[in-house]
């Protein structure tokens, strides 16, 4: 992989009215001509986007959206398409262009609300420039305002700078996806089945990553498949310090390694990593409640065509309808597709969401809990189902923790087929 994943970069979202000059900020702080830019109102129909080295920053993804205030049949779906980008956007680039007014007040308040930066910009000061008292008040409540001229590139430095500060302290943090489990010197076994779902000619996105992490905090890495495991340990002089598979080969996996030796899989370091392992480790523990016919929600983050075994169509329905004795009603939403009707669900199983930006899949955890579903996500489920959960969870002290503390418990017998 070359480029940095979408995932990982800074989701700068420019909104505001229509006919504001959006597309114009976006060619000009890219210095190039990403979005159509017209005097027609309503121009930007769908999301654009453009990933870019945005030095000293790093790697973002700039979101230009359309106007907020669109009309109509299809303005009101542009509306929804653009409102679905808030769960993701990270910074918003709030651009005005004349009065501020009512608006802007709540597309303000809505973006307070759901935690985002935000850098205000009035566009086009040479028809119509904000009042002192407008302004006065703005940075009365610490928000960065930048003046701006996009067509002559006007304030674009300015602007620069200022999304340079306002870019929020969470995204550099340096969140571990294993680094922090073993330490320097360590041997670590990573467990990458082909199968059918196995892209052609490359490792998928969390084994990539966590290969990178491991050589960063100086930890040795093996890479074998699930049917070498057993020579791969054999050859060696001492166990590995850490097993990690992917959560479709648990069960062969786990024959195979050591019970001395911890034992987790990707999507449970992306539950960690991505979302919030404690909230997700006691949203599996619902499983117990779960009786035949209950809806259950599967949330993919990435498109692809299921294949024959697809694990989030197939795999664990099977596992989980072995496991609670009788067919579930599950329903499937793909890519950046959340629904609403979320109280309608026993239980949301999210995947690794190795494609999504943290906001969003907390987003999606938040909406849950408000929601009063418990949420888990594939890798958890999948050992849940197994009768693994306890040992999957042990190189997690607090969630082992949690586990161990709960008045709920997994009952004797396993989805195993």
């Amino acid at each position: 992989m070359r480029k940095t994943p979408r995932s990982m970069r800074l989701h700068i979202g420019i909104l505001g009215r229509r006919n504001v000059g959006k597309s114009s900020i976006l060619n000009a702080l890219t210095r190039q001509y990403v979005s159509i830019v017209s005097a027609v109102p309503g121009t930007t129909t769908d999301p654009v986007e453009k990933p870019m080295e945005f030095l000293p920053l790093g790697p973002v993804l700039f979101l230009d959206t359309a106007g907020l205030d669109d009309e109509g049949a299809l303005g009101v779906q542009r509306v929804e398409r653009t409102r679905a980008l808030l769960q993701r956007i990270e910074l918003a680039v709030l651009v005005v262009a004349g009065t501020w007014g009512e608006f802007e007040e709540r597309l303000l308040e809505e973006l307070h609300r759901r935690g985002t930066a935000v850098v205000v910009v009035f566009n086009k000061i040479d028809l119509e420039a904000p009042s002192g008292e407008v302004l006065e008040v703005l940075k009365g409540q610490g928000l960065p305002v930048v003046l701006t001229r996009a067509d002559t590139g006007e304030g674009i430095p300015a602007l620069r700078e200022a999304l340079l500060q306002a870019a929020p302290p969470a995204f550099f943090e340096d969140r571990p996806i294993l680094g922090d489990l073993v330490p320097p010197g360590s041997l670590v076994v990573l467990v990458v089945p082909i199968d059918q779902e196995a892209p052609k000619g490359r490792l998928i996105m969390p084994q990539v990553q966590s290969i990178r992490e491991l050589l960063d905090h100086g930890v040795r890495c093996l890479v074998t498949r699930e049917t070498s495991l057993r020579a791969a340990l054999h050859g060696l002089v001492s166990p590995p310090d850490l097993v990690v598979t992917d959560s479709q080969a648990f069960l062969d996996v786990a024959a195979a390694t050591p019970e001395a030796v911890p034992l987790t899989s990707f999507s449970i370091l992306f539950s960690r990593y991505r979302g919030d392992l404690l909230t997700q480790v006691e949203g599996t523990l619902a499983i117990e409640t779960l009786h035949p016919g209950d809806r259950v929600l599967i949330a993919e983050a990435c498109s692809h065509h299921p294949v024959a075994d697809d694990i989030g169509r197939v795999k664990i329905p099977r596992w989980l309808g072995n496991y609670v004795g009788g067919e579930l009603d599950f329903v499937t939403v793909q890519g950046h597709d959340f629904p609403e009707d979320l109280p309608s669900f026993s239980l949301a199983i999210l995947c690794g969401s190795c494609t999504l930006n943290r906001k969003e899949v907390l987003g999606r955890i938040a909406r849950c809990s408000a929601a009063g579903v418990p949420v888990t996500n594939y890798g958890l489920t999948i050992a849940y189902s197994l009768g693994m959960f306890e040992r999957a969870l042990a190189p997690f002290p607090e969630a082992l923790e949690l586990l161990r503390s709960s008045s709920i418990l997994p009952r004797e017998r396993s989805a195993r087929d």
